[in-house]
């Protein structure tokens, strides 16, 4: 059975999506890092995109690949990496690490199992997702609390960063 091109660029994207993700990881400078996360933002407004939600993609990209990508790189400068300054992690806080990292992949991947099966019930029946109008909708009547308590946060994470780049009285 041949792929189609969508199912070509999917893969394609997914690909480069976990790549950037563990290169975000594995990265041994902040900066670097920074840079893969942009390109994981880019990859993943290319799958939306691909699901028709092209609000999304661009929210996507001016938001998150833009101001808050801008924000990390400022508050990794003010905060002035260095790793010879930087303490070594203990084998036990390693290990922590890992095995609750691997917990939560475990608890992602058995939450996602059944959904596959959803997921194309759901693009079968409707060919209005991923528009304006219908995100909405949803928004502002089944997630509205989620919605609040996400610009609770982000205002939390404001105050932060003022915070950390507040300088000390001398």
């Amino acid at each position: 059975m041949a792929m189609s091109m969508v199912e070509i660029l999917f893969w394609f994207l997914t690909s480069l999506s976990i790549f950037s993700a563990l290169m975000v990881v594995f990265s041994k400078n902040p900066v670097h890092s920074v840079l893969w996360l942009i390109m994981v933002f880019f990859s993943i407004s290319g799958h939306y995109i691909l699901l028709n939600a092209q609000f999304l993609a661009i929210v996507n990209m001016i938001v998150y690949a833009g101001a808050i990508m801008v924000l990390f790189l400022f508050v990794i400068m003010l905060m002035n990496l260095n790793t010879e300054n930087e303490q070594s992690k203990s084998k036990w806080l390693q290990l922590a690490a890992a095995l609750s990292g691997g917990s939560m992949m475990l608890i992602l991947v058995a939450a996602l199992k059944g959904n596959v099966a959803k997921a194309t019930a759901m693009f079968t029946q409707d060919s209005g997702i991923g528009l304006i109008k219908n995100l909405g909708n949803v928004l502002f009547t089944d997630y509205v609390v989620p919605f609040e308590i996400s610009s609770v946060l982000f205002l939390s994470a404001m105050v932060g960063a003022v915070i950390l780049g507040k300088k000390e009285a001398a």
